[in-house]
């Protein structure tokens, strides 16, 4: 039946709820200093680094994430499996924040949320993208209408006297979210990916250079202009995250933290404060020799990224004879289009290929599975099996079971290898059919690896 209602409709209905909650819980967002974190990937990451950098500097905070819920001293999981909770119970949040003495609150913001009116009535005082890739395009059919929802927390920041943006300068769409007026604005980007960039006057300019990476650590240097044209000091950073990609969401958090009068300094030393963040890039501690990573990646863009950087780590290391062994799969209900490619990604870096369930909701697992594997043994435009194909039972595998397929992946793994589980990260739950099933990729690997 919910099918059947047009998206515009059901729209209708958000905006109608989320004016209701804000009247309902007295517009808690206007006593709060609201940041808002959009884009396709680490907006989770973005969210803790920048919830570090206001503790670190003595603000008592509020978040909410994909992966957890936080009150000033209070901190619970986030088993709702949705990025932006509904209006209704976003406002009530809020308002505990308010009522905990929270000066900030920093919210994750999906493109559903903006697109069905869910936070409306926030009065965001910071928008940041981290990026645009494909995703979700079963819902907004087209990367621009994708980029256009997110554009909609920028139109809102615009609203504000004493707003500020912060923009990805190397992204697909920037020039889009910079049009929209704000008191401050900033652009950020790794000079490695860039060199050219040209940045307007107007806009604040913040700059990675000079990056050292490592499995478990990156060090970098930040340069960069003020709009005043003066020249931002070269101060070094040093994080806990592995991956150029971490780079930038580590300057996403920067910039908000300019943004807020911060110090480069301070904001250098609370990020290098952070060990790392649940589900991404988490490194699983084990007896056998091996490195064992999960990561949330769910996207072909998180996944390019995440298996180019191990590629790269490899080969500095020098590690010709380690084995890439991946265990991944696709969300139910989502954008089809990208399994297949997601697939065929996979395979071009992974030794070993494991697809196996990964929150079907109401679809039929078996074909999701298929759908990603055929992307991994490779079609060409007849649909026929090319001969450098990854065969089934040869190097390649569909695995309906998840913890079996983790199984597999340890059973595979020699010492010095490199087993990657993607596409869950630390979430608790996995929704298959109508149930919710208690699931957590960390913890069933560490049980996996006490059974064998």
């Amino acid at each position: 039946m919910k099918k059947l209602i047009p998206q515009s409709i059901k729209n209708i209905y958000h905006l109608m709820q989320a004016i209701f909650a804000n009247i309902a819980f007295g517009f808690p967002s206007k006593k709060l200093k609201v940041i808002g974190v959009t884009g396709t990937n680490g907006k989770t990451t973005t969210v803790q680094m920048t919830a570090k950098i206001l503790e670190e500097n003595g603000s008592k905070i509020a978040v909410a994430s994909t992966i957890n819920f936080k009150i000033a001293e209070k901190e619970w999981v986030n088993e709702s499996k949705f990025t932006t909770l509904s209006s209704w119970k976003l406002e009530k949040f809020l308002r505990q924040a308010v009522r905990a003495g929270c000066e900030y609150a920093v919210l994750e913001i999906s493109s559903h949320s903006l697109d069905q009116n869910r936070v409306w009535g926030v009065d965001f005082l910071v928008a940041a993208i981290t990026n645009i890739t494909r995703e979700h395009l079963d819902y907004h059919k087209t990367m621009e209408k994708y980029a256009k929802a997110k554009e909609k927390l920028f139109a809102i920041v615009s609203q504000n006297k004493n707003g500020a943006s912060v923009v990805n300068m190397d992204m697909q769409f920037a020039e889009n979210f910079l049009k929209y007026p704000a008191r401050k604005k900033y652009g950020y980007f790794l000079e490695s990916q860039n060199p050219n960039c040209v940045i307007g006057k107007e806009i604040e300019t913040v700059i990675a250079r000079d990056i050292k990476l490592d499995i478990q650590n990156t060090r970098y240097k930040i340069s960069g202009f003020a709009r005043s044209g003066e020249a931002r000091q070269n101060s070094k950073f040093s994080l806990n995250l592995p991956g150029e990609f971490n780079i930038e969401n580590a300057l996403a958090a920067t910039c908000i933290g300019l943004s807020q009068g911060i110090a480069l300094e301070k904001i250098a030393e609370a990020l290098g404060k952070i060990k790392g963040v649940p589900g991404r890039m988490e490194r699983i501690e084990n007896g056998r020799g091996i490195e064992i990573i999960v990561d949330y990646a769910v996207t072909p863009d998180s996944l390019e990224k995440l298996y180019n950087l191990i590629d790269s780590l490899k080969e500095n290391d020098g590690k010709k004879d380690t084995k890439v062994i991946a265990v991944f799969g696709s969300c139910g209900d989502r954008d089809r289009g990208k399994r297949p490619i997601m697939g065929e990604i996979v395979a071009r870096y992974a030794d070993y290929c494991i697809v196996t369930n990964e929150d079907p909701y109401s679809e039929d697992p078996v074909r999701i599975i298929n759908e990603v594997f055929s992307g991994v043994i490779g079609k060409d435009s007849q649909g026929t099996e090319t001969q450098k194909l990854k065969l089934e039972n040869e190097n390649a595998w569909r695995i309906l079971d998840r913890r079996e397929a983790i199984k597999k992946a340890l059973q595979l793994a020699k010492p010095g290898d490199i087993v990657v589980v993607t596409g869950k990260g630390a979430e608790e739950v996995m929704v298959v059919g109508g149930k919710r099933i208690p699931w957590n990729d960390p913890k069933v690997i560490r049980e996996v690896l006490v059974e064998m």
